[in-house]
């Protein structure tokens, strides 16, 4: 009798298991899935995804998947259906359609750091527009011209000269908390020498953490992203209680601003305001540091583009009538070629692996039906690396930005996303770096000692790190 019953209770576990297989593999659609695999059960094909290659290229991930199935594919990622997208016309179309045709998404790991789940991404337009007017009052355009110029200028120049006194600089360590620190001195006027720990040394290779499988153990790459979140937000959190204890400090920063919308914003709660902040210095420090050092590490490899860029700083120098002048925006300006360097830097980079969204509806592209609640993967790189788009994609060739058109960058250069929902930092980004290169190529030599393999594991990231030795020019 028992093994009767053994033998049906193994059938049933067969039968259930074979189903639930089949329905992984296949899952439920009204109409055609695009082409691809969902990978094992759960782990759907996560571990393939976060491979890392030797390469400035499209991650082999996606560049295999593109020549099997073309440029629409689904797969499955940390248990999650993701289309992967590199169709420039369809990832146009869906970037203007934000808020029909799909959402913002943050992957699990992205939302636990930011302690934000989809619905409180997504709250709604005035919440969106709030935050975004308040980003683009502290790092928008006019900030930029009326007070962050100099201010960066200042703390650029300060930076540099601590590195020219250093044997040896990892440059994407040191990029990483000049821009923290200066991102947080702006949003809460933080401090790290009068801090007690200078937290923004230890946000190197923060992306490429958190791109790791997300498993929370000592000694992972993500239990560390963990453990610096924690020691960011407490610090957020301390200086916003003393503020709140103490209404007659004034320091004129965008913490001040929230704080007095906090009357009459309801969302703006303590939690909310924290973690918003980390998430805008995540943003910047991370994205930029990256690009800026990928920017030194190909100027340091081509001579001719060091000279022209050079020229051009000494040129500007030269045109003062007062040499010990700052930077005017009128100067930034007039960096042509530098503004060239680095839209080749941001689009050799593509320093996220994709632009993150979920389907609001049932979408049809080519033939094909992308499923109400699926997330969307559109890939950068796959598109700012297109050969058919860009000639010898993988050169660094500052020179090809003097003829590409207006039409061709529209769907096909995106460094910053697209559509209503683009990075509100687009502009401090490229202040930052023109400023930075304005201050080094002209104040400074260096010379690259170790390291600076390019690899992407999928994030852009650099193999043992990228050292130089900075020297300052005694001839002036």
């Amino acid at each position: 009798m028992w093994s009767v019953w053994l033998s049906v209770i193994s059938g049933l576990l067969i039968v259930f298991s074979t189903h639930w297989l089949y329905r992984w593999r296949n899952p439920k659609c009204n109409g055609k899935l695009p082409p691809g695999s969902m990978g094992f059960p759960l782990i759907g094909e996560t571990l393939s995804f976060l491979v890392s290659s030797k390469s400035i290229d499209t991650p082999l991930f996606v560049k295999k998947r593109m020549e099997k199935y073309g440029p629409i594919f689904r797969t499955s990622l940390v248990g999650r259906p993701v289309v992967v997208s590199s169709d420039p016309e369809f990832n146009y179309q869906v970037f203007q359609q934000e808020g029909k045709l799909v959402e913002r998404w943050y992957m699990d790991s992205f939302a636990k750091l930011l302690h934000q789940d989809a619905a409180r991404i997504n709250a709604g337009k005035n919440i969106h527009k709030y935050l975004r007017t308040m980003i683009l009052g502290t790092f928008g355009t006019e900030a930029l011209k009326e007070k962050l110029l100099p201010k960066l200028e200042d703390a650029i120049n300060e930076k540099l000269q601590c590195w020219s006194k250093l044997s040896s600089l990892e440059v994407k360590k040191g990029t990483s908390a000049m821009i923290f620190d200066f991102t947080a001195a702006q949003l809460f006027s933080y401090e790290p020498n009068k801090s007690g720990e200078n937290i923004g040394e230890s946000f190197d290779n923060f992306l490429q953490g958190l791109m790791s499988f997300p498993i929370n153990i000592p000694g992972t790459a993500y239990h560390r992203c963990l453990q610096n979140q924690k020691a960011a937000v407490k610090i957020i959190t301390n200086t916003l209680e003393e503020r709140k204890r103490n209404p007659e400090i004034r320091k004129g920063d965008f913490l001040d601003q929230i704080l007095a919308d906090m009357k009459t914003e309801s969302f703006l709660t303590e939690k909310f305001i924290t973690y918003m902040m980390f998430g805008l210095i995540l943003a910047s420090f991370e994205t930029i540091s990256a690009t800026l050092t990928l920017a030194i590490k190909l100027i340091t490899d081509n001579p001719k583009v060091l000279q022209e860029l050079t020229e051009e700083h000494e040129a500007i120098l030269n045109s003062r009538e007062d040499a010990d002048s700052g930077l005017t925006w009128k100067e930034y300006k007039s960096m042509t070629f530098t503004y060239n360097v680095i839209n080749e830097s941001l689009r050799l980079g593509s320093v996220a692996p994709g632009i993150l969204r979920r389907t609001l509806q049932d979408i049809q592209v080519n033939g094909y039906t992308i499923p109400k609640g699926w997330a969307l993967m559109v890939v950068p790189s796959a598109l700012q690396l297109n050969p058919k788009t860009y000639e010898d994609p993988l050169a660094f060739n500052p020179w090809r930005w003097q003829d590409i058109s207006a039409n061709v960058t529209a769907k096909n250069f995106i460094p910053f996303g697209a559509g209503m929902t683009s990075c509100a930092g687009a502009d401090f980004s490229k202040v930052l770096m023109a400023v930075f290169l304005h201050a080094l190529v002209t104040k400074y030599r260096w010379t690259a000692i170790k390291g600076g393999e390019v690899i992407r594991s999928p994030a852009l990231g650099f193999g043992n790190g990228f050292h130089i030795q900075v020297e300052a020019k005694h001839d002036g």
